[in-house]
């Protein structure tokens, strides 16, 4: 008897992490039941639950407009009670792993509802899967009511609490300094210790992320890391991060930004296929790693991966991960490898620029916009602390202090990251190897 499927989230890094970790979404006794960050919600399935599904397979008709890889964009399934009701959905771009990693919508219909397993997870708990290509569709409904049957946020609820609380009183107290004449200095102590919540919020989050990192206890049957071939450009960053995990249940594969992308072993959307892809000369060009119905989940450029002096060491053993069946495939004429968008192809950044910008702790969806506007938080309370010094020196004095500090919290990160990869983890590794020597 088959597995039922347990999904994995969209994958993640920092404070994402915890999603892949603990975000599944399985059936137990007769309800789909979502686990993520410490909670557990079912949905029960059957009379009063869910009795059918439909998977809406279009994309919204405003993805044209909004930032790449929103999870709506992949489409969602919705479930519906007898009556037709919307009880739950399940965003499929939530428990795609590779997600993140993929163009919109680069895969589509039944082969994203296999890859994701939810295919097989509705099959489990009894429930009809319809189609749907509109969203006009009358079966679909009108998407409205019922929860969302999703891994959850990336940031914690507490981050999300502070930053808006802190925002909503910083907004506030903007207001009423821009447009008065005379500012009290109570109200721009105000100001600037509000201002000064975000980038402390920020390092308690890094913090808070290491410490949560720490804690967490996997058990890791193999590890295997890259090996490439002399002249690949890989980086020392490249070498340091990027990985595969054999776990119990899972095949992580982790890039050098630190994300990580959780494959099943078992059940109906596991990983169980290892291709070794050759080119007319019967040259290696690199691994498929198989999911349901044959699709290519995730691919190893075999310079990158195997082609160093101990590449054959790491390729045996990862011909050894129980599952997995090993196989060779050789490419005939002129195609190219690998063919359509594909996790494994940028795992290399092209630039140490590239590879900064994945390795920066996670931003929130505002991007730059948000530490724009916490710069420019902290710099205005400097101002305003100048401002009213002969009037309230006091208030005035902190002010200044706490928007410099402000400046400062976010300064020194940013620098210290960009130094630190500039000057080694995103140099060649030949390049270091060749300063280390020189220096002896």
């Amino acid at each position: 008897m088959t597995e039922a499927p347990v999904l994995r989230p969209a994958a993640g890094r920092g404070p994402g992490l915890e999603r892949c970790h603990g975000s599944r979404l399985s059936v137990e006794d007769g309800a789909l039941v979502l686990r993520a960050r410490g909670r557990t919600r079912r949905v029960p399935v059957g009379d009063g639950g869910v009795a059918r599904a439909v998977f809406v397979d279009a994309a919204p008709a405003d993805a044209g407009r909004d930032e790449p890889g929103r999870p709506d964009a992949w489409g969602e399934v919705r479930l519906q009670d007898r009556d037709g009701t919307q009880v739950a959905r399940i965003p499929l771009g939530d428990w795609l792993p590779e997600a993140p990693a993929l163009p919109e919508r680069a895969v589509q219909g039944e082969q994203l509802l296999e890859r994701t397993g939810v295919a097989g997870l509705l099959k489990a708990a009894g429930v009809p899967l319809h189609v749907a290509r509109d969203r006009n569709d009358p079966r679909a409904g009108s998407g409205k009511g019922g929860v969302s049957l999703g891994p959850g946020p990336a940031f914690p609820l507490w981050y999300w609490c502070v930053r808006g609380v802190a925002g909503t009183l910083w907004f506030s107290a903007f207001t009423v300094v821009v447009f008065s004449d005379t500012v009290p200095g109570r109200l721009v102590l105000l100001l600037a210790l509000t201002a000064l919540c975000g980038p402390v919020a920020r390092l308690v989050l890094r913090a808070w992320t290491r410490l949560r990192a720490g804690r967490r206890r996997v058990t890791v049957l193999e590890r295997v890391t890259p090996d490439p071939a002399p002249g690949s450009g890989a980086t020392v960053r490249f070498l340091r991060d990027t990985e595969v995990r054999v776990q119990n249940r899972d095949l992580v594969l982790r890039d050098l930004g630190g994300q990580e992308y959780w494959f099943p072993r078992t059940g109906a959307h596991a990983v169980t296929r290892l291709v070794k892809v050759l080119d007319g000369t019967g040259r290696p060009v690199g691994a498929e790693l198989r999911g349901p119905g044959e699709q290519v989940r995730a691919v190893f450029p075999w310079d990158l991966w195997f082609g160093g002096a101990d590449g054959a060491d790491g390729w045996s053993r990862l011909c050894g991960v129980p599952g997995l069946a090993v196989s060779e495939r050789r490419l005939g004429g002129k195609r190219t490898w690998p063919k359509g968008p594909v996790l494994g192809t940028g795992l290399l950044p092209r630039t140490g620029r590239d590879a900064g910008r994945m390795a920066r702790f996670p931003g929130t969806a505002a991007g730059v916009s948000s530490t724009a506007v916490m710069a420019f938080g902290n710099l205005f309370s400097v101002i305003q602390g100048v401002r009213v010094a002969d009037t309230a020196p006091g208030p005035a004095a902190v002010a200044v202090a706490a928007g410099a500090l402000g400046l400062v919290l976010q300064a020194v990160p940013y620098a210290v990251h960009e130094l630190r990869g500039r000057l080694v983890l995103d140099r060649t590794a030949a390049e270091r190897t060749t300063n280390e020597e020189a220096r002896r």
